[in-house]
């Protein structure tokens, strides 16, 4: 190793789904499998290419306002970023910075493990229970801040809103994050506690529900003086995070609550159907309440189904982790990308 590799910082990088370039059918990373709303189309058509040779606005103020209006929040509660890892990357810079180690699940979502030892932030994963649910016990002890996914990725299961409030109310010194990027695919949000706890951030997304994944926006809903956190850390970082195609479009999405719940509906439709199907074909699937399954066959390989689900063109998650080697994300399509799913397991599995 030559001497100035000493000081290099080294981290294992996270590893997010692949994105092909051929067609496919892509259930391998939980985007939505319909477009967003007419009214970003228009917006996009519409916006003002002139407008691109100066800075966005640093504060966000339109999209901010959006959002504060949709969730009935003040402005000064909002805060956004470049898909939900930035936001989440800047919670961690800011606000994890003591010597005792944040908590997060043994089995959740992988960058949380990548950002504490990228920001050298001491960690303890809580091995989940055998039924792959969170323990509120062992959030419980002495620690530098908690952060956890409702619903769970990758197992899809979501907490019920007392284990939430449990949490919270056993960690009032530290800094609660509760990421929400499924919770519209699942039950009550966070959001409802954020006036009685004035440590908690909810962080969602408009890359799920949104069908926006490829526009990158991210939000954080808090009490005014963590988002001026926020903001301080922001702008020591990179002032003009939002471009403006995306502050643009990120408004005209929020505003189309119709289109957000009609797609919604579809997708949770899907999912429950494909839950059964699933079952008939003797797979074990945790009970989803995202816009995924996790799913498991006691006499296939899953290693072997992903790959050849693969030479197939049909493209699912797979890791190979402790615990969950056999277990398989599946994100719900279109019904009709479903059913050639369904259509080449049916074949795989002798029914």
């Amino acid at each position: 190793m030559r001497e100035f590799e000493k000081n290099i910082r080294k981290v294992e990088p996270y590893v997010p789904g692949e994105q092909p370039r051929n067609k496919v059918i892509k259930l391998n990373t939980n985007e939505n499998p319909y477009p967003p709303s007419k009214r970003v189309t228009k917006a996009l058509e519409e916006m003002d290419t002139d407008r691109l040779r100066l800075y966005p606005d640093p504060a966000c103020q339109a999209l901010r306002d959006a959002l504060a209006d949709f969730y009935h929040v003040n402005h000064d509660q909002v805060f956004v970023g470049v898909g939900s890892d930035d936001v989440l990357s800047m919670c961690f810079l800011t606000f994890f910075n003591s010597q005792k180690p944040i908590l997060f699940p043994d089995i959740t979502y992988s960058f949380y493990k990548v950002w504490a030892e990228l920001y050298r932030i001491p960690y303890e994963c809580q091995r989940l229970g055998e039924d792959f649910r969170i323990v509120k016990e062992d959030y419980y002890k002495e620690n530098g801040g908690v952060i956890f996914p409702n619903p769970n990725a990758p197992t899809g299961l979501y907490e019920e809103l007392d284990l939430v409030e449990d949490i919270l109310r056993k960690n009032q010194d530290v800094i609660v994050i509760v990421d929400e990027a499924y919770v519209d695919f699942a039950g009550r949000s966070a959001m409802e506690l954020i006036d009685q706890y004035e440590n908690l951030i909810v962080v969602q997304t408009f890359s799920k529900a949104r069908s926006m994944a490829g526009m990158r926006i991210g939000y954080a809903i808090s009490n005014p003086r963590l988002i001026q956190y926020l903001n301080d850390a922001k702008y020591s970082f990179n002032s003009y995070t939002m471009n403006q195609a995306a502050l643009v479009c990120g408004v005209e999405a929020v505003k189309d609550r119709e289109y957000f719940e009609e797609g919604l509906h579809k997708i949770i439709n899907t999912r429950e159907w494909a839950k059964e199907r699933f079952q008939e074909l003797g797979f074990r699937c945790l009970d989803s309440s995202a816009n995924f399954i996790f799913a498991m066959h006691p006499k296939y390989d899953a290693r072997k189904l992903f790959e050849a689900l693969k030479e197939n063109g049909i493209y699912v998650r797979y890791w190979g982790s402790e615990r969950i080697e056999q277990y398989l994300r599946i994100t719900i399509g279109t019904r009709e990308e479903m059913e050639a799913l369904f259509e080449f397991l049916e074949e795989y599995v002798g029914k």
